[in-house]
């Protein structure tokens, strides 16, 4: 009997010691909806105990609601600027040397402080953000996904026509002889006895009567509302029109855009639950926030998103042809939880979907410049 009576003494310890156990699990991770075996998993317990954890402290309780733990008031602006995040990855396969993948660096958006202080009498041109992001602690994580299966790059230019009548260019070279003379306001009035003077000469000329009598008729006909021009009037009366001079001229350059498309189809729940996070994350890093959380409750301004950084790599080196990327911004995360035309999702959970597909769009913060064939990254396969 004696014996006995112990044996249920250590057995009833035992039930006690695993029961405590289970109180606990269910405590820390009860509330997040996880099933048993990702809590295994998480904890590297029995499934089969954690499930007898969740039934035996729904069955203490009874009909009363499982209390949730406080959880800590977390500033979500500070975790998105200033937090670093693990690096994510999909899929959860290994990376050998010739494997090739995207990799997005996040970011932390910074402005450029630009200097418009004058040095020497000369006026200093405003930064770029290319060299505004070259250290490592500027990284917050990186995201690798696979190598996009539309892989495109467009560098494009700003040209456009001009024109220029022979009158006007007169008028431009009189103004730039003005600009030109040490006296500036004295060349002014030079440039305008100039102008009387030379507009005397064209007046007495047989061409220069014609224009002078097609201009003024033009003004005429328009009194009496006839809405005719001054070169409307020179071709009707003459035949002729003013020499425009025309030229393509460059006027500016262009910002480059790139986007992607990416199918998510997760295989097990580490890869639905890294595919959560990766949505997620972008999601986060692309929105700007407000200043409230920073102190200032009038919420009057909105801080900058973050920015990108993005590397088509083979292994662990740079891809050796494609295209290299400026950081640029995330314009837009649209993302169809239905990739296979119908909803479908795994008994998780989450309700993971079972086929998602996500489109990505960058835009580059700077436009590229031939110096920049010069850099590291210019010079790597094709450049930019």
């Amino acid at each position: 009997m004696g014996r006995s009576a112990a044996n249920r003494r250590i057995e009833k310890e035992r039930l006690a010691a695993q029961k405590a156990k289970e109180e606990a699990l269910q405590k820390d991770y009860g509330a997040s909806a996880k099933t048993p075996e990702e809590l295994s998993r998480l904890t590297g317990s029995n499934p089969k105990v954690i499930e007898a954890a969740k039934t035996t402290t729904t069955a203490d309780q009874g009909s009363k609601p499982a209390s949730k733990p406080p959880r800590p008031k977390l500033n979500k602006q500070e975790i998105r600027k200033s937090s670093k995040f693990k690096q994510l990855r999909y899929p959860n396969k290994e990376i050998h040397k010739n494997t090739d993948y995207l990799q997005i660096d996040v970011l932390q958006y910074k402005p450029l402080s630009l200097d418009l202080t004058q040095k020497n009498n000369t006026i200093r041109s405003l930064k770029t953000s290319k060299g505004n992001y070259n250290k490592k602690e500027d990284i917050l994580g990186s995201i690798l996904l696979p190598i996009p299966q539309n892989i495109t790059s467009t560098n494009s230019t700003g040209w456009g026509e001009d024109s220029i009548n022979p009158f006007a260019a007169y008028g431009l070279g009189l103004v730039n002889e003005a600009i030109n003379a040490k006296e500036f306001f004295g060349g002014i009035v030079g440039a305008i006895g100039g102008a009387v003077e030379g507009v005397k000469g064209l007046v007495q000329s047989g061409e220069a009567q014609k224009v002078s009598n097609a201009f003024f008729a033009s003004n005429a006909v328009n009194v009496l509302r006839g809405n005719t021009s001054f070169e409307g009037v020179l071709a009707r009366s003459t035949g002729q029109i003013l020499n425009p001079n025309k030229e393509l001229l460059f006027n500016g350059v262009k910002l480059r855009s790139f986007n992607f498309s990416f199918n998510l189809a997760p295989r097990n729940g580490d890869e639905a639950e890294m595919v959560k996070n990766i949505i997620r994350t972008l999601k986060i890093s692309m929105s700007p926030s407000t200043t409230i959380e920073n102190g200032n409750q009038t919420g009057i301004f909105l801080q900058s998103p973050n920015v990108f950084r993005l590397k088509y790599k083979t292994g662990s080196n740079n891809h050796q042809f494609l295209n290299s990327f400026v950081v640029a911004a995330l314009t837009n995360v649209q993302v169809n939880y239905t990739g296979s035309g119908t909803y479908m999702t795994y008994d998780d959970g989450s309700k993971t979907p079972v086929h998602m597909v996500m489109q990505l769009s960058f835009q580059e913060l700077s436009p590229v410049y031939a110096e920049d064939y010069d850099t590291e990254s210019g010079k790597t396969g094709v450049g930019y």
